[in-house]
């Protein structure tokens, strides 16, 4: 039998024959995207469209069973999918596009995976203090047996030191995919702005940003997408688990840098110090917003050790990675800039982290 990464390979080269059929002008085929019930795993279905929509207001409501993606009863499994924002497909190009959507029960509510709603309300009550936002995407690739990719089988790799934007067989392992998803995010107009190798071997980071109110959330939850569908391609599983392996290694997070008009602007730094404090008093309340299952997942990573915080203990700084929140030493010089949350964990709904954020800091709740 083929290698997982083999078959890839050969269905790939047989489907660019049938890729490269023509499309008829008149037909899109729309990818619809959207949040499942574990609040961290994304689903997609495609449809044809009779025409090329111009904003997903021309987009159709469709639905699909919530039974089988954690969100409802199989005696009322239908969910419906509001389209929300409208993305270039780079896997079947064209005028093929990707449509992120929020979902919603036959009731007219909202599913309890779906916090795009009330960030989209929260970010609109404070559009004018134009908050900004940019997301730090650590994750982990692995093999189909789920084993660390590039990992030794039997045993560890050495010890972390090299790895860290590193350069050579023996350092990086992936960089492949992680070069294609850069392409895949750019192609597609989602606002990725950098990508790096990761203290971890077999760990990576991207970042989304900065971009303001709502739209960082939505740009990070199809780049997401984008990297577990090239990903696909390469028969490589990727993983946001915040602590992928135990023991004596990094673990995994989605750092946040956040900024207000008033921060960016000349002796902004006061209104930093201002946020921090803000911070400091609504930690339980982050620490909860911070992962799906409200802290669970950061307790295995936020340990006071490989670069992070204490769960239990708020703690502020200058360049400072084992704070929970940083600023940054080139902002403490200028006086003005942004600050860095890094509690949020590697498989945070950005929605949810971007509206807790705001509330504190902006509409002092």
């Amino acid at each position: 039998m083929a290698a997982p990464n083999q078959i890839a390979y050969t269905n790939k080269r047989v489907l660019d024959r049938y890729l490269a059929l023509e499309q008829p002008a008149d037909k899109v085929m729309a990818t619809y995207i959207w949040i499942d019930g574990t609040g961290e795993n994304v689903r997609a279905k495609t449809r044809t469209l009779d025409s090329i929509p111009k904003s997903p207001k021309d987009l159709p409501i469709w639905n699909y069973d919530g039974s089988s993606t954690y969100q409802a009863d199989g005696s009322n499994s239908d969910i419906y999918l509001h389209p929300c924002a409208i993305y270039r497909d780079p896997f079947l190009l064209g005028n093929n596009i990707l449509v992120l959507c929020e979902t919603y029960r036959h009731n007219g509510k909202p599913t309890e995976s779906n916090h795009r709603k009330s960030c989209a309300e929260v970010m609109d009550r404070a559009k004018d203090q134009h908050p900004w936002f940019g997301l730090e995407q650590e994750y982990t690739l692995l093999d189909q047996d789920l084993h660390p990719f590039g990992w030794p089988k039997n045993g560890f790799p050495g010890p972390q030191g090299p790895y860290y934007c590193g350069v050579g067989a023996n350092k990086v392992f992936g960089r492949d995919i992680v070069e294609a998803h850069y392409k895949a995010c750019l192609y597609a107009g989602v606002m990725i702005c950098g990508t790096n190798a990761e203290v971890m071997p077999a760990q990576w980071e991207f970042q989304v940003g900065p971009a303001e109110g709502v739209k960082m959330a939505d740009d990070m939850w199809v780049a997401r997408y984008l990297l577990h569908r090239v990903a696909e391609d390469f028969g490589v599983v990727v993983t946001l688990d915040p602590k992928p392996v135990p023991g004596n290694w990094n673990g995994a997070g989605a750092h946040t840098n956040f900024s207000t008009t008033a921060m960016r602007e000349e002796n902004g730094i006061i209104e930093i110090e201002k946020a921090i404090t803000k911070l400091s008093k609504q930690h339980i309340r982050h620490i909860k917003a911070y992962d799906p299952h409200e802290g669970k997942d950061n307790e295995r990573r936020l340990t006071g050790h490989h670069e992070t915080s204490s769960i239990h203990d708020f703690s502020a700084g200058v360049a400072n990675r084992g704070c929970s929140v940083r600023i940054p030493r080139q902002v403490a010089e200028e006086k003005k800039g942004y600050l860095e949350d890094r509690r949020p964990s590697s498989n945070c709904d950005p929605y949810s982290v971007s509206e807790v954020l705001v509330r504190t800091m902006c509409l002092d709740e």
